[in-house]
């Protein structure tokens, strides 16, 4: 795809649909494990843990799939804000100071519940939402060129994801611990999410702009050998 021979991206890029059929493959039938004291469970750990397993296969989750992470159940629309104040693991983070109760509330988050979220290969993919990338930071680079207005931010990574379908512009995230504890995403790893209606200008524009990446590059090596 031109994307990869654009960006390099050190995974398959994904795709990502919202309010999808509940028809197709689930992602597992085997049951939850035990809810926390506030009813926490889910079929992993963290919905950013599909986006590893869709580099592999598509797949359905219902919303009752992501429910262990109460962070990216607000930001994906499973849970209202006050709902997911209550549960344990977001009292854990606001307790450490982790993030703020007002800049929990201000994370973009999707206002209607999803009934089905579909994920799997870009490459598979028909007509999705938004496409996910994880690049190093070479390819993060290209993208900001591309976009200089590019919003970059950290804590919590899953926020690009309603952040690119609500402004219908290309976001990056340099990821979060919890993210990277629970996907074993490496730490050389960023994520760019991009809404899907504007892929063809993305592709466009960061192939426009790492064309003149490396002919700067190459400026700079011929220049660097006076001081060799």
């Amino acid at each position: 795809m031109r994307i990869d021979d654009a960006l390099k991206p050190l995974a398959a890029p994904i795709a990502i649909t919202f309010n999808a059929s509940s028809a197709g493959e689930r992602f597992s039938d085997r049951n939850y494990p035990a809810p926390s004291d506030t009813g926490r469970t889910g079929a992993v750990s963290a919905g950013c843990v599909f986006w590893v397993h869709a580099t592999e296969r598509t797949f359905v989750t219902a919303p009752a799939d992501h429910g262990n992470c109460s962070v990216g159940s607000y930001t994906h629309g499973v849970l209202r804000g006050a709902d997911a104040v209550s549960k344990d693991d977001v009292q854990a983070i606001l307790s450490a100071g982790w993030v703020s109760e007002a800049d929990f509330g201000a994370l973009p988050a999707l206002t209607t519940s999803p009934t089905a979220i579909t994920y799997g290969p870009l490459t598979a993919a028909v007509d999705p939402d938004v496409v996910l990338l994880r690049l190093n930071g070479l390819g993060l680079m290209t993208v900001k060129d591309a976009f200089p207005d590019l919003s970059i931010s950290g804590k919590p990574q899953c926020h690009i994801i309603p952040q690119a379908l609500l402004s219908g512009a290309p976001c990056a995230s340099v990821g979060c611990a919890l993210s990277r504890a629970r996907t074993g995403m490496r730490s050389e790893e960023m994520t760019c999410a991009i809404p899907a209606k504007g892929l063809e200008d993305f592709v466009e524009r960061v192939e426009a702009a790492g064309a003149l990446d490396r002919a700067m590059a190459r400026y700079a090596s011929q220049d660097a050998k006076r001081f060799v």
